[in-house]
């Protein structure tokens, strides 16, 4: 293999990372790890060696190509890139990358853009999902530029479209991966549930806590955080996923009620420190949540799970989502949809060796 490779870096959503083609990295998933980590520059808490920022959310790596199924124009596939670490979990998606891949797609002629619109059907490969993206490509460009800001970013876009279809079982298979709406781990009921990402959600006020808490308040309580992670790990073994010590998944998320106007407060892990705002797939998990009866979340928010649209509230600001039901049986979701923006922000050459 080549000591080079190209790729584009960029912001996706509230995350950050470079965007390669599938075709230029190995197909075999521990050589492929090999070639991300060196990208990276992982095993130093700063990356200095790699382009890694030194944080979760700046330590992601999309991989885009040709669609391998037949309802999808492309595919992506995501990785989470291990800082201090050297590991490499392809097993979630990342609904902020995601926001880059339809534009990278169009960039890198790997979809042709229309003259207005275009919409960019994507298969994601690690969990075997479809996602449509909609963009602004107005003579055939992606625009960039807009008005949209979104919380946990700082310069405004343009809007990006995106829809998760069919978001039940991402991973196992199952909305709720136990049998159960309700599971008791060390005392403490837990929702764990499997849309778009399999999270664990957890009411605050049962860990003690108010659930407005920074994310540095949080990451600071040593005793919290251990005791959270060991709820993951028994969660993680309910949810038939196995050992999950070496996953970023199941995420565990701490739901309170609202207390700016949304639909529920959340406080998302990823899963040994705070998100500074709120993952894509998260926030889908957590809307469906609030949809489906007998759930933490819909008893926070008192059963009303008849909404279409739900305003999550995070530590940087607000998520909205807005869902479509069957029309045969409302309490099945069929998509969930939310608006996030891209920035483009370097086009180069990575040097491996």
């Amino acid at each position: 293999m080549s000591q080079t490779i190209s790729c584009m870096i960029m912001r996706g959503g509230t995350s950050r990372g470079p965007y390669l083609k599938i075709s230029d990295l190995p197909k075999e998933r521990d050589a492929c790890a090999d070639v991300l980590l060196k990208i990276m520059g992982s095993g130093h808490e700063l990356q200095i060696d790699g382009i890694g920022g030194g944080n979760s959310l700046t330590s992601k790596v999309a991989m885009v190509g040709p669609s391998t199924h037949p309802e999808a124009d492309v595919d992506y596939l995501f990785a989470q890139v291990g800082i201090l670490e050297k590991k490499v979990d392809f097993a979630p998606n990342c609904g902020n990358m995601l926001a880059g891949v339809a534009p990278y797609a169009i960039e890198t002629g790997l979809f042709p853009a229309s003259n207005d619109k275009t919409t960019v059907r994507i298969h994601n490969l690690n969990t075997g999902k479809i996602i449509h993206a909609t963009v602004s490509t107005p003579n055939g460009k992606v625009k960039y530029s807009g008005n949209t800001i979104i919380a946990g970013t700082n310069s405004p876009g343009e809007p990006i479209h995106l829809t998760f279809i069919d978001v039940e079982g991402a991973k196992t298979g199952k909305l709720l991966p136990t049998g159960n709406k309700i599971d008791v781990i060390d005392s403490v009921p837990v929702t764990c549930i499997d849309a778009a990402t399999p999270v664990v959600l957890i009411k605050a006020s049962d860990l003690k806590k108010t659930g407005y808490e920074s994310p540095s308040e949080f990451d600071n309580d040593v005793e919290f955080m251990s005791r959270l992670e060991n709820i993951r790990l028994q969660a993680g073994r309910l949810m038939g996923l196995g050992d999950v010590s070496n996953s970023v998944i199941p995420k565990p998320i701490l739901l309170s009620p609202a207390v700016h106007g949304g639909t529920i407060s959340a406080r998302y892990f990823v899963p040994n420190k705070c998100h500074k705002a709120l993952a894509v797939t998260g926030s889908i998990a957590i809307t469906t949540a609030c949809c489906t009866l007998g759930t933490i979340a819909s008893e926070l928010i008192n059963n009303d799970s008849d909404d279409s649209s739900f305003v999550l509230e995070h530590p940087s600001g607000t998520i909205e989502l807005s869902v479509t039901r069957k029309a045969d049986d409302s309490s099945v979701i069929e998509s969930v949809s939310l608006i996030r923006t891209a920035k483009r922000i370097l086009n180069g050459t990575i040097y491996l060796d």
